[in-house]
């Protein structure tokens, strides 16, 4: 089986410690982020795994070597120009001749990905969504209010809950007829253009930890609770 990493974001959000680090080595615990990824996925199965690049593209390559130390294949591709979530893709188009798994290089997940895999497998659709169900608190109280003006109710502070995407997607080769090559496409362009062509989209819900690390306050709450469940 195979999967793709992207691996090419500025992690601008991250400053300072991207500065000198790409956001996919930052440390968690005793390994990088992208470590953790790879090894998770090679426990699942995974055998040639594909890191897509860009900034600093030099410093990942040069960390993660071969993949051999993981007991996996790696191969690096480098956009030389920015070219979104999706776009990368078709710089692998040769080489991703059977279904895959692509994931954000900044996710922290216990996700079972042979299980996802086998999920998108089984569907008759090109492209499966990883979604995740978060809550996030609200800081108001909401007032619920009758025609007549008068007070029903207050629900203090209540939680709003999203099911979101969660950066990991299984495809089928097929889905290189709707990526446009050597331009900048993103996954949400991808998804609206699918709908917009009726093609279907199925969903598989991750109930496996996870984390976006897209915040400083996100890198810390990732090393705190990598001890805790890793």
């Amino acid at each position: 089986m195979k999967a793709v990493i992207l691996a090419g974001g500025l992690g601008t959000r991250l400053r300072p410690f991207t500065e000198v680090i790409p956001k996919p080595l930052l440390p968690v615990g005793e390994h990088s982020l992208m470590e953790v990824q790879i090894l998770s996925l090679a426990r699942h199965g995974f055998e040639e795994i594909f890191v897509a690049t860009n900034y600093k593209s030099e410093y990942v390559e040069a960390y993660l070597g071969d993949g051999s130390k993981y007991n996996v294949k790696l191969t690096f591709s480098k956009e030389e120009k920015r070219l979104g979530t999706c776009g990368p893709l078709t710089l692998l188009k040769d080489r991703l001749t059977e279904p895959f798994i692509m994931m954000n290089g900044d996710i922290l997940t216990k996700n079972n990905f042979l299980e996802m895999y086998s999920f998108g497998m089984k569907q008759d659709s090109m492209l499966t969504i990883g979604t995740k169900m978060i809550t996030h608190p609200f800081r108001f109280g909401n007032v619920r209010v009758g025609d007549d003006n008068l007070v029903k109710g207050v629900e203090e502070k209540p939680e709003l809950v999203f099911e979101i995407l969660a950066g990991i997607y299984f495809f089928k080769p097929g889905i290189f007829s709707v990526i446009p090559e050597d331009t900048y496409f993103g996954m949400d362009d991808l998804i609206h253009k699918m709908l917009a062509e009726s093609l279907p989209i199925t969903r598989y819900a991750i109930t496996e930890y996870w984390l976006d690390i897209g915040q400083v306050e996100d890198y810390t709450k990732a090393k705190e609770e990598y001890a805790k469940l890793f």
